[in-house]
């Protein structure tokens, strides 16, 4: 069964000392300060939230009030809780293709374990992700990708079903998806990408073998086609004891 939240995908752990309204607050806050929930958005409502992760709408609540309480959101009468914050970064631009090549390289050079793979309907914050409308049929892929025996990083992707793109187990296990979508006739144009810090929640930190509330890099990217259609959202996390982001930057000294 698809969830109506899809990418509050970890859910909430009731085994954890942490309340579980504060579980969802950190959850919801991650995706806001990526971008994946834009400012102007809107978030989704008590009972959704209720519903999508299995708790009252008393914690529901709480969590968007802590949003709220953070200035991270604005609750509104008869309209809902809209998002507020807005990065402040300035982007940094780069080579699409060398950033093509580099990612392709790591595909090939890791091992994948594939986690979990279905059609789902588009939900937010998807449907802003990908230009879609809510509905759409997004195939999602959830994998762990390895390295000498020991896991490195977390990855939940997004691609509209629409594309064609051969997405199956045994594709997946062999071919890095970028690969797959280039396979697919699709020229990859342009992509954006946030890099940002997040605390490991039950899931994460059993996935990739690291201890409740650890420290991971958290990469939020979507690439477009050369028509600047976005074909492919990732939310990946990832060890930063067993991974690094490097960029050589090159230009006149100031």
């Amino acid at each position: 069964m698809a969830r109506r939240i899809e990418d509050a995908a970890t859910g909430v752990d009731r085994f954890q000392p942490v309340p579980l309204y504060h579980q969802i607050f950190l959850q919801l806050r991650g995706e806001i300060a990526t971008g994946e929930r834009a400012v102007g958005s809107r978030l989704p409502t008590e009972q959704e939230l209720s519903d999508s992760f299995g708790v009252s709408r008393i914690t529901a609540r709480r969590a968007l009030d802590e949003l709220a309480q953070a200035g991270l959101v604005a609750r509104k009468q008869r309209v809902g809780t809209i998002v507020t914050f807005q990065p402040a970064a300035k982007p940094i631009e780069g080579d699409i293709d060398q950033a093509m090549e580099s990612l392709l390289a790591f595909g090939r050079n890791t091992q994948v374990k594939l986690i979990d793979l279905e059609t789902v309907p588009a939900a937010a914050p998807m449907t802003e992700m990908l230009a879609v409308e809510a509905g759409t049929a997004l195939v999602r892929a959830v994998r762990v990708r390895w390295q000498d025996d020991a896991p490195l990083g977390h990855y939940v992707t997004h691609v509209p079903a629409s594309l064609g793109v051969n997405l199956t187990p045994a594709s997946l296990g062999k071919t890095p998806m970028l690969a797959l979508i280039k396979e697919a006739g699709i020229r990859i144009g342009a992509a954006d990408q946030i890099i940002s810090a997040t605390l490991a929640d039950a899931a994460l930190a059993a996935a990739l073998q690291v201890d409740i509330a650890s420290a991971l890099l958290r990469v939020s990217r979507t690439v477009y086609d050369a028509d600047k259609r976005p074909i492919q959202h990732i939310q990946a996390h990832f060890r930063p004891d067993r991974y690094q982001i490097r960029l050589d930057l090159h230009g006149v000294a100031l």
